[in-house]
């Protein structure tokens, strides 16, 4: 005949009812040796938190959505030696507050950078349109591009600037 195995449940249970029994108070009078006393609680036992891991789940605290869209766009600022440096990237994603791509130049965490993109026509009615943004530098990485010398993100001040075709010459 197999042994039958408590649940959780009725271990708690069973600990419990233990507990209660082990608390004794003895009757006397107020104050003296034979005082009501009571015995120490038992302590109750250490509770083991499991913890799970999902390696697919990735946990976003991002402010803005983020949209991988491939968008060509120019780089302005200066080099913290001063040296002013423009460059052409690829976006590989944006959103309201700021942008993600990969330079060649040297920049740092906290450089001023003039980021225009090329708005794709599709958006613009046919018109050819650039989006001037100013930003901080907020990130800095490894390239996920090989032949790049770092990942920049970042962050768009308020101001922003549509550029038409007329005005750009």
């Amino acid at each position: 005949m197999a042994k039958k195995t408590k649940t959780k449940k009725e271990e708690k249970k069973a600990k419990a009812g233990k507990v209660a029994k082990k608390a004794k108070v003895t009757k006397g009078a107020k104050g003296g040796k034979g005082a009501a006393k009571k015995a120490a609680p038992a302590k109750a036992p250490k509770k083991t938190v499991k913890t799970v891991t999902f390696p697919e789940l990735t946990v976003d605290r991002r402010r803005e959505w983020r949209f991988e869209l491939p968008l060509q766009a120019e780089v302005e600022g200066k080099l913290p030696n001063g040296k002013k440096f423009k460059e052409e990237v690829m976006l590989e994603n944006i959103s309201s507050g700021g942008a993600y791509f990969c330079l060649d130049s040297g920049v740092v965490v906290g450089s001023k950078l003039n980021l225009v993109i090329d708005v794709p026509s599709e958006l613009s009615e046919g018109k050819k349109l650039k989006l001037s943004l100013g930003g901080l530098t907020i990130r800095l990485e490894k390239p996920p591009i090989k032949g790049k010398k770092q990942g920049v993100a970042l962050r768009f001040q308020k101001k922003f600037k549509f550029i038409s075709e007329s005005e750009e010459k």
